[in-house]
Order: C-alpha cells, then structure tokens, then sequence
C-alpha cells in the first residue's frame, strides 16, 4: 500500500522559488507513475507533471520552464523543484501516484499549500 506525504509548501513572493518533496513508502518499483498536481481554491485538481511508468516525464504547458520533477530512487522522493513563481501558482499541491502497471493515479498525499503573493 502506497503511502505519499507532501512538505516544503510556503509562501513566497512573485519571481521567488520553492522545492516540494514528497516521500514515498511502499513504492514497489519502476512501474509505478507518479507526479504532481494542485488544486486551485474552487477548482478541480489539475495535473502539473508527472513521470510515466517508463521515466518519462512530461509537463503541463504552464509548468515548462518553470517547474521540474524529478525522483530520488535511493530515498523514494518526488521532487517539484519550481521557479519564477507567479500568483496564479497559488494552490495547493499534491503528489500523486498510480497502482503497479496501472496509472490511474489513485493514490494520493494530503497536499501543501503554496502561496504566492505578488
């Protein structure tokens, strides 16, 4: 059983930079997707980028150039490096993965709120 906790959420000024993490316990391998999405105040959940069960990793077009995933295999950690944050990335974050061979992704950490102020 999959079990994902988000830290490193915050407030922060516009232009200014932040790294999510999000530790992994149960992970069972390589063939598992994981990623990132936020969830705007009202809104649904939207994803930001993820890496597929075949390590490639994909963005959203608003996160390219601004945010990077990546995964520490030794420590089973996601990362969300961003950069240039701007208001509009006020959200709460959540990392998020897919059962193995599956990525329906259908486990879920209970997310970190990050805050941009212009």
């Amino acid at each position: 059983h999959l079990q994902l906790v988000e830290s490193g959420g915050g407030s922060v000024q516009a232009g200014g930079s932040l790294i999510l993490s999000c530790a992994v316990s149960g992970y069972t391998g390589s063939d598992q997707c994981m990623g990132w999405f936020r969830s705007k105040l009202g809104d649904q959940r939207e994803r930001v980028g993820g890496i597929a069960r075949d390590g490639q990793i994909t963005y959203r077009d608003f996160a390219k150039g601004r945010l990077t995933i990546s995964f520490d295999n030794g420590n089973n950690i996601l990362y969300l490096n961003m950069s240039n944050l701007k208001p509009e990335d006020t959200a709460t974050y959540y990392c998020m993965a897919g059962r193995p061979g599956l990525c329906d992704y259908s486990y879920t950490g209970l997310g970190t709120q990050v805050t941009v102020s212009s």
